[in-house]
């Protein structure tokens, strides 16, 4: 089921009639959602050495999603994400990106994303884009979302769950610093790949 695009397909497909087709079960996830940290995942994939991947990801993080079950355009996200909280699986690296050669953590706290625009793509798929803010830096980002679903937890939480991936060139947000390989290449690549698995909890 499609969050915001499915077609109630019972109904006449004339312009006249397309308003009173929106399904009622999309219209009852309509509202304000705030995203459940505990529950969901904002990763990254960078190239290391030309050779393999590292995969890393941030632990402190608050967001907020509003949705709308009628006119997706009118849907928003945010994000607020603590850069001390970076983890990659390893504490010296952990503490290289934390400081100036790359986030600059004292200076440059908060990671930042607001939503500008949001698209119904069909099906399950959706794109959302919005403003970026790294190190003082703000830059368009484009993320694909599918919709994996929706439920009550055993708690009585309305819940909504999307994934979620982009691509960024991190030079074009100020994180310059690489090191030359003797084989040829750098040591860290331009291009990180960003993911995201996130449940949102309906609020009251």
């Amino acid at each position: 089921m499609g969050i915001f695009g499915r077609k109630n397909t019972s109904e006449s497909t004339t312009p006249a009639a397309a308003p009173a087709g929106v399904n009622p079960e999309l219209a009852a996830l309509t509202g304000e959602y705030t995203i459940d940290a505990s529950h969901t995942t904002i990763g990254f994939v960078a190239r290391h050495a030309m050779v393999t991947n590292v995969k890393g990801g941030f632990l402190d993080f608050s967001g907020s999603l509003r949705l709308d079950g009628s006119d997706p355009s009118k849907s928003t996200a945010s994000l607020d994400v603590k850069m001390e909280s970076i983890d990659t699986g390893n504490a010296d690296r952990d503490g290289h990106l934390k400081s100036a050669d790359f986030f600059k953590t004292d200076e440059f706290p908060t990671m930042t994303f607001r939503s500008t625009r949001a698209e119904a793509l069909g099906g399950d798929d959706y794109r959302i884009t919005g403003d970026l803010s790294i190190l003082g830096v703000t830059k368009p980002l484009t993320i694909d979302l599918e919709f994996n679903g929706a439920a009550k937890d055993p708690f009585g939480n309305e819940r909504v769950g999307f994934e979620g991936k982009a691509e960024i060139l991190r030079s074009e947000w100020g994180l310059t610093w690489n090191a030359a390989l003797e084989t040829g290449g750098v040591l860290v690549s331009d291009k990180i790949k960003l993911n995201f698995d996130i449940s949102a909890i309906k609020n009251a």
